[in-house]
Formats: structure tokens, sequence, C-alpha cells
């Protein structure tokens, strides 16, 4: 029901339309007059004495929900079709105004003009384009210049366009925004051409950041900056100094106009640091550096930009052995070092830590002379010795050589375990080659010396079998004095071997024969103590007692040099029966 409030009279409506009464085509577009505005609809007169409703939700509305319409406004609206029995008209001003945005993008398609739109969603093979309630289609190769990593980025922008294919009948619109950043793209680069040069600073954008270098726009073109001319330090990848969109001086260093081929330079902008190396570092000087990079074989300190000197691993510390650089320095870590070579044509520093402290090793020898007891505690054991840890990180080694005087060691865990606390005797310092010396036997005397006092040769000994083998018989004569029967002198009768006639933990008595102390040898005889015997029986023993060492010598030689004469005959015999057979 009309509100009969907010109408205009028919006297009105002719007069706002001019007294046009010519009667408009189903699908043109017309002038109307608001003359009243219902609850749900806008009623506009369009003049044949008709009138049409059209809904409230076509007209924009304010801040407020009210639509921005009022009665007496002219509005434009499209005739959809006559009703001559109700004598109404069915009108649309939505659509009238798509025809009027139709024909807008007509002529602007026509004059090649730029049009603004808005995304409004994501369709197969691109996006849907609201350029003044027209949907156009925005094709996905023709957004940017390079393809669109995130395309769901690009919805609800607002860009402007050119309209690449228009067909109002199939109501086919075609739009591109690279058509337009092209045009832009050239018009720069132009610029650009005209006054690029070798040698040319320019400001660039980062546009794209790769393992080998940075691709920079300095106005329509790119131009690469190699890694290795980012700096004259050296960078394991450019993404550690850039990022896109970044904007940088850069120097041109080749300028290829008609390929449009551009290198460029940044460290080139200032002077390279290496030129003066020598005099600025010297040798054996002290410097400090900031720790840039570690590896398996050391670490990087950078003295100054463009500027790194190498710490091998081995020139860290003078005692800790140093598995891995990172166990003893951390990247930002501020130490000192020392300068130890410089290669200029190698750009190449070499520094030390350990040499920007005292070396220990050459105050070792002054606080352990060799002789002088020390106590520590056993760091380590392998199959050559035990280590035992003294102070400033230093182990002293103990070599199994020197565990113990008497004791045969197998291994020196056999004796002591890790942990375990010793004293033993610098033997040696040797700081050249960082050795440290030990001895734990040398803390008591050698059970060998003055042995030859204690066992003369020919004296009668009694010892503890400790072993019978094939080749003779170990004696036990006192705690880590052994002496050997060798088969020759078990018996005067010969033996193939003197297992199983003698055995283990049984007392024996033999006469001493030869001793080589150097060696650690004691010759022992069974069968010289029975001659000894034998002949003791035939002479008075106060006699014997008054020979001396060398008169039992010389008959031990003559008995032995008798035998030997006694086999040589029994052979030759031997021999002469056999040819006689």
């Amino acid at each position: 029901m009309k509100d009969e409030t907010k109408q205009l009279t028919m006297e009105e409506a002719l007069e706002k339309c001019g007294n046009n009464f010519k009667k408009i085509e189903e699908g043109g577009v017309t002038q109307g007059v608001v003359v009243a505005i219902n609850k749900d609809s806008v009623v506009v007169d369009v003049g044949y004495k008709s009138e049409g409703e059209i809904p409230k939700n076509e007209f924009k509305k304010n801040s407020d929900g009210q639509i921005e319409v009022k009665i007496g406004d002219n509005v434009e609206v499209m005739v959809e079709y006559w009703d001559e029995r109700e004598e109404i008209v069915h009108i649309s001003k939505d659509k009238a105004e798509k025809i009027k945005a139709l024909e807008d993008l007509e002529q602007k398609f026509q004059d090649d003009a730029i049009i603004e739109g808005k995304v409004i969603n994501r369709i197969k093979g691109g996006f849907s384009i609201d350029v003044n309630g027209v949907q156009a289609f925005l094709p996905g190769s023709q957004v940017d210049l390079k393809p669109v990593k995130n395309m769901n980025e690009v919805v609800g922008q607002t860009y402007e366009f050119k309209i690449l294919k228009f067909n109002r009948k199939k109501n086919n619109i075609v739009l591109s925004r690279r058509a337009i950043l092209e045009e832009k793209r050239n018009s720069i680069r132009e610029k650009t051409l005209a006054i690029a040069h070798e040698g040319k600073v320019m400001e660039g954008v980062v546009k794209n950041i790769t393992e080998y270098g940075v691709f920079v726009d300095i106005g329509g073109m790119d131009g690469l900056l190699h890694i290795t001319d980012i700096s004259w330090g050296r960078i394991k990848n450019p993404s550690e100094i850039f990022s896109v969109g970044d904007k940088i001086n850069v120097k041109i260093l080749i300028f290829d106009k008609e390929k449009e081929r551009v290198s460029l330079g940044m460290k080139q902008l200032v002077v390279d640091p290496w030129i003066e190396i020598n005099e600025k570092y010297e040798k054996d000087t002290k410097v400090t550096g900031k720790v840039v990079s570690i590896t398996d074989y050391g670490a990087f300190l950078e003295l100054e930009e463009g500027v790194e000197g190498l710490v091998h691993i081995s020139e860290m510390s003078w005692t800790k052995k140093i598995r891995h650089p990172s166990n003893m320095l951390s990247i930002g870590d501020a130490v000192e070092a020392v300068i130890l070579d410089v290669q200029k044509d190698e750009r190449r520093i070499s520094l030390g830590l350990k040499q920007a402290v005292q070396n220990p090793w050459e105050l070792l020898s002054e606080k352990y002379p060799i002789g002088t007891i020390i106590e520590g505690q056993i760091k380590n054991i392998t199959d050559f010795g035990v280590f035992v840890g003294i102070d400033d990180d230093i182990d002293g080694l103990v070599h199994i050589s020197d565990l113990s005087w008497t004791k045969r060691i197998k291994h020196p865990s056999e004796l002591y375990k890790k942990g375990d606390i010793v004293q033993a005797v610098v033997l040696d310092v040797d700081k050249d080659n960082e050795r440290f010396s030990l001895g734990i036997k040398q803390n008591q005397e050698d059970p060998w010396s003055g042995v030859e006092d204690r066992y003369p040769i020919g004296t009668e000994v009694e010892g503890k079998i400790t072993n019978v083998t094939d080749f003779g018989i170990f004696v036990e004569l006192e705690e880590g004095i052994e002496g050997l029967i060798h088969i020759s002198e078990v018996s005067e009768k010969k033996i193939e071997t003197p297992v199983g006639k003698f055995n283990t933990g049984d007392t024996i008595q033999a006469l001493v024969m030869n001793i080589n102390s150097q060696e650690k040898r004691i010759g022992l005889s069974i069968k010289q103590l029975g001659l000894e015997t034998e002949e003791d029986e035939e002479e008075p023993k106060q006699d014997k007692k008054e020979a001396t060492t060398e008169e039992i010598k010389d008959e031990v030689k003559e008995d032995t040099q008798t035998e030997a004469k006694d086999e040589t005959k029994e052979v030759v015999n031997e021999e002469e029966t056999k040819e006689e057979e």
C-alpha cells in the first residue's frame, strides 16, 4: 500500500518528466521521477501514464541504514517490460546502472583507457573483478609481471586494469594488470638505458635472492649482484644480508645495452681492505676479532669488515684436546688472537688463540725438574700406558715399561683403574713435542741392581718353579728375579722336553751359570750342579770351599768342552758305521 503522505500528484510527475508520453522500448534506459517511497520499494513514474516499483535494496544506503533517495529525485531505470493490462511497467535501477557501466567500459576499451576494479574472488584460471557493478575476468597470468606465489593475497585488492577483450553480447570482459605494469616498466627502462653506463652508482630494489647472488631492479631492468661482489669478506648466502624489497646502492660493473644485461657490484663502493693488509696486521701482533663462522677444522674471526682470519683447531689450546671448535667457541664471541701468518695474494690470515696466553709447557720443566716425585689421578688408560693428570690440563704418560721393574704386564689395567691416585717420578719434559714422561717403578729400587753381587757365578741357589716350557724351566730366586734353566742344562742326558718331569710350584736347586743384569737374565744349570756334587764326593769339603769363583768357572767350562767333544765322537762313530754298512 502506498504511503500517500509521500507521493507526487499526476500533474507534478508529468511536469517533472517534461510531459514526455513517448513509450520507451523494453530494455531501454530512461529517466524517471520518484513519486512515492513505500516500506519495501520506491515508486518511479517513467511517463506514458506508467509507474513502476523498484526494491529499496537497489538504492545506496547512508550510515544510518536509510536509502539515499527522496521524492522528486530523478533516477535512471531500465524498462524490463510493459504490463498493458495493469498499466504498469517493470523497471530496474541496477540493470540501468549495469547498462551504463557496460557502455562506459565499451568506450574505454575503444579508447584503450585504464579502468579501476576490485578483486572479488578466485575462480578457475584467475579472478573475478567488479568494475562499477559489472563482473570481468582477470587471468592468473595477467595479475603481475611474474607468477604470484600466494594467489589469496590478491583477493580484496583494488588495482588498475586495461581491457584486453570486450564482447557485450556474450558478456565477456577480459582484463589485464600486467599490461599496465609492462608499460610502466618499459618507460622506466628507456630512461635507465639512456643514463646507465659502467662505473655508474645507482639505487636499486632487491627483487629476488638466490644462493649465488641477488637480482636488483635498477629502474625497469634487473641486474645480477653476484655473491662474490657483495662484500670483500666471505658470505655463505645472500639471504643473511638482504631481504626482498630492500633498497641498496650498487655499482654497474658490466653493461651490455644491446642484450640488456647488467652485472652489479656492492663491495666496489668501498676500498679493498686487503690492499694495505700487511701494514695493518703484522705477524706476531695481538688482535681482537668476532667469531663469524665455525667449521670442523677451525673458526673464522672477523677482524674488520671484509677481513677474516682462520684459527685452526690445532691453534686453539696448548693443552686441551679439542674434538670440535664449537666446544670452545660460539658464533658472536669476541676473542683475542695472535697473527701467525698473512698471505695477501691468497687473502688469508692465520690466527692462533693459544699464542695469546703463555705456553704452560715452557714452565713445566722449571716447575717439575727431572727426578721430582709428583702425585696425580689416572685420567686415562691405554694399551701402551696410563695418563696421569698434573695441572693446567697437562697429562703425564707412564709408559707400560715404566710401571714395574719385575712384573710382566700385558695391559696397564691389570694394575690400575681410571681415577686411581698414584705417585710417579718425572723422567723427561719435551716441550717441543709436548710430552711429559713419568715413571712409577722409579719410586722403588731396581731389584736387578746388585744382582751380580747377590748371586755370583757358580753359586748354588734355591728357587720355586714358576713355568715349565719345552725350552727350559723358569725359577723364581726372589720376588721379581727369575732365572732360566735351559733344556741343555737340565740333565746330563738328552731330554726332548722338561714338561711333565718338573711341576710349577716345586722347589729346586741349581747353579748360577751367567748373569746379564741389563737384559735381566740369569742362566741356571741343574746339570752342572750334579757334576759339582760328584766332585765334592771325591774331594774334601774344606778344599772345595777354598776354591775360587774363577776356578769354578774354569771347571764348568772344561766340563762343557769335554761334553761337546764326546758328543762329536759319537756322531763321527755313527757316520763311520753307516758307511761300512
